[in-house]
């Protein structure tokens, strides 16, 4: 990893695929699907022309008012749609390597901040438990701000209420265009491939 960590005092992360994994797909199959189907669903729901997934991120159209959309748009689904979108419980897998990493950076003095796209309903359920939510120090989630990423001003929303400035961040996330956005604004960023990508970052930050 190409940082300079020298001015780094903020570590910013994105949540889905970064400090939790999500298994929607197999999370749908546990409702009884075959893979085939789950992946037919899961496209559906995450990739609907309409963008109806990042209405429920962007936090301006109630949660039950998208499953509508979603159950008119595609009826013969409607079912297990409605399952998935009201049981977002089953979906994120801990990451637990990780979240130690986060502690120690947070013992380590540095500032550990939250940057993710989520509707209000499935951002609790899947942080109720998480442990590195102990540690953070501050956040911004799309629902809150009405702005999600790679917009920039989802990331100047954090940056201005919590007095950060870019050039002192790090930020890391799975998508790519989120990435781009977070340098272009001045913060240093890495893209999460893995898992096991991560806690190699985050060691190296911790032990050099």
């Amino acid at each position: 990893m190409k940082t300079n960590m020298e001015q780094i005092k903020n570590i910013i992360f994105d949540v889905g695929d970064v400090l939790l994994s999500y298994r929607w797909k197999y999370m749908l199959m546990d409702y009884g699907l075959l893979e085939s189907e789950a992946v037919r669903i899961g496209t559906e729901i995450f990739d609907d022309p309409e963008g109806l997934w990042g209405l429920l991120d962007l936090g301006t159209v109630p949660q039950q008012e998208i499953i509508e959309r979603y159950c008119k748009k595609y009826p013969e689904d409607e079912k297990v749609i409605r399952w998935f979108i009201c049981h977002g419980e089953y979906m994120p897998v801990a990451r637990p390597a990780v979240w130690e990493l986060v502690h120690q950076l947070k013992l380590q003095g540095y500032g550990v901040y939250l940057l993710s796209n989520y509707s209000e309903e499935l951002f609790k359920k899947h942080t109720e438990y998480a442990d590195f939510m102990n540690d953070i120090d501050g956040l911004v989630v799309s629902y809150m701000v009405h702005k999600v990423k790679p917009d920039q001003a989802i990331y100047e929303a954090l940056c201005e209420k919590y007095r950060l400035k870019p050039c002192e961040c790090l930020f890391f996330d799975d998508r790519l265009e989120n990435v781009q956005t977070a340098v272009n604004y001045g913060m240093q960023a890495k893209q999460v491939v893995s898992k096991e990508g991560l806690v190699e970052d985050l060691e190296k930050i911790l032990h050099g």
